[in-house]
């Protein structure tokens, strides 16, 4: 199977992480979310061809952030137009975060037998997800209006141990690309097989959801979860960046 390109992850990504507050610009999104993930409160280019009034329109979009609070933030892709990028380099705005999308084709997996799916909303999951991440009341608030946002079809998983949340994660599926997300472990229990078991148990409830291919966006430097989604097959595809102006805390 030949792996989508770019544009259609991108895309699918976009739908399954949409934003609160979206506005587009030619081909350049802005997507605010209460400071919720850099990936939903960034400014994103979706074809390297639009670059026109570059300088202009990335001072327009780091204005948009600062109007609602938020740190302009850049998420550089390989669609990103090479205007844009050398606006951004004029600017000294700095690189942060290098990222990667890993992907493969959707085949079989097996759930956890103590794996369990829920709706986003679900108290119960919310709350595994608060457990497992530490997420304070404030931060699990802006997680909350993000997630009651998305309009396509998504899942949140828990796997449990001893009747205790040990591994977490959300999937939403956008044109056919399982997309995942927030997946955490409990310290405790880490290297135990329950990352890879959570991803199986929302890997198979997407399958069934019609789901032909599985993608997720990854940090450079975690090496642990890299090596969790190469065990399950997926593979590295392109990378990313995050920029932030030069004097951002």
């Amino acid at each position: 199977m030949v792996p989508p390109d770019a544009l259609t992850f991108e895309r699918a990504g976009l739908a399954a992480w949409p934003g609160i507050e979206v506005e587009w610009d030619g081909a350049w999104v802005r997507r605010a979310s209460n400071g919720y993930t850099k990936r939903a409160n960034s400014l994103q280019c979706f074809d390297p061809a639009d670059g026109s009034d570059a300088e202009a329109r990335l001072e327009a979009g780091a204005a948009w952030f600062r109007e609602r609070g938020l740190t302009p933030v850049v998420r550089t892709t390989p669609l990103a137009s090479p205007a844009l990028n050398a606006a951004l380099d004029a600017a000294g705005w700095r690189t942060i975060d290098a990222s990667h999308l890993y992907a493969m084709p959707l085949g079989e997996h097996e759930a956890d037998s103590e794996g369990k799916l829920y709706a986003l909303l679900d108290p119960e999951f919310l709350a595994a997800q608060q457990a497992l991440q530490g997420h304070p009341d404030e931060l699990m608030a802006r997680m909350r209006a993000l997630l009651s946002v998305m309009a396509v079809p998504a899942a949140g998983i828990v796997v449990y141990r001893e009747g205790q949340p040990a591994a977490s994660g959300l999937m939403a599926i956008g044109d056919g690309i399982v997309v995942t997300g927030n997946v955490i472990t409990h310290k405790a229990r880490r290297r135990q097989g329950l990352g890879a078991a959570m991803m199986r148990t929302g890997l198979a409830w997407a399958k069934r959801e019609g789901a032909t291919v599985a993608a997720l966006n990854v940090q450079a430097d975690n090496d642990a979860g890299k090596a969790l989604y190469r065990s399950l097959g997926y593979a590295h595809q392109y990378d990313y960046l995050y920029r932030i102006p030069g004097d951002a805390a």
